[in-house]
């Protein structure tokens, strides 16, 4: 009788098979609208026009900019309090970090509903500023995404590195120049991903706050609407590329920071 052996690797076989329905069969559909007409034969059309078009460009040096913009500030405001709630000796340290968590667990509509009343409050016409009101939105949706990983390296970061840098002469201000933010670097690329990437595409926010100016998200989503599905694929594939590109510059970051002894979440 032969006896059933298991293997770990079986273990895969569903993660395979999701991969192959959900993500890897929808590519090639993409693909092949991308780069057909309507009737179904070969063209790069589409393309050309993507490149040709100064208005899909201009949307997506837009939405280059808004992505830009966005990541910056949320840098900016999330790494010096990640660094204070990860460097203070409080007792309610993790109480602190949750309340910059707490907004994530509150319905994405209220949230920017509540943001858009307030806006509106302090502007009168949200028509007045669609740049600033586009980054004040994704700032206030995706800023805990950047505080997260950058936390969590510098909690984990070694303080005898610290000690030995100031025992070596270092001031407080050198050591963090030479030590701490050289070591934070991965959790600034995985938070600069979390941020950067979604701000490109993310529609919704604009689209709340009665914000007209498009990003490529919305782009993609008129051409879907009007049934122009190759030019809509086309504008999705070029856009995963340039995503694919990022994340592998990223990745090359993480790598070289996590071999100066940072910690990526």
């Amino acid at each position: 009788m032969h006896k059933f052996s298991f293997s770990r690797k079986q273990l895969a076989i569903p993660y395979a098979i999701y991969l192959l329905c959900f993500v890897v069969a929808p590519l090639i559909v993409l693909i092949y609208y991308a780069f057909t007409n309507s009737n179904g034969e070969f063209t790069v059309s589409h393309l050309i026009t993507f490149f040709s078009d100064p208005n899909t460009l201009g949307t997506l040096w837009y939405s280059l900019a808004v992505a830009i913009v966005t990541t910056l500030v949320c840098l900016l405001l999330a790494y010096p309090t990640a660094y204070i709630l990860a460097k203070s000796n409080i007792s309610g340290k993790s109480a602190l970090l949750m309340v910059f968590i707490m907004p994530m667990w509150i319905n994405f509509s209220l949230r920017i509903t509540a943001l858009k009343e307030i806006l509106s409050l302090l502007e009168g016409n949200l028509a007045y500023y669609p740049f600033l009101n586009a980054v004040i939105g994704m700032t206030y949706d995706f800023l805990p995404f950047m505080i997260l990983p950058i936390f969590n390296t510098i909690s984990k970061l070694d303080d005898s590195l610290i000690e030995a840098s100031r025992d070596l002469g270092a001031d407080e201000f050198q050591a963090f120049l030479k030590v701490t933010l050289p070591l934070s670097i991965p959790g600034i690329i995985s938070g600069v991903a979390m941020v950067f990437l979604p701000a490109m595409t993310n529609y919704v926010v604009l689209d709340m706050l009665y914000n007209s100016t498009y990003i490529m998200g919305s782009l993609i989503g008129s051409y879907f609407a009007a049934y122009d599905w190759h030019g809509g694929s086309m504008i999705a594939l070029i856009l995963l590329v340039l995503i694919c590109v990022f994340t592998l510059l990223t990745r090359g970051g993480e790598e070289e920071g996590a071999g100066r002894g940072g910690v990526l979440l």
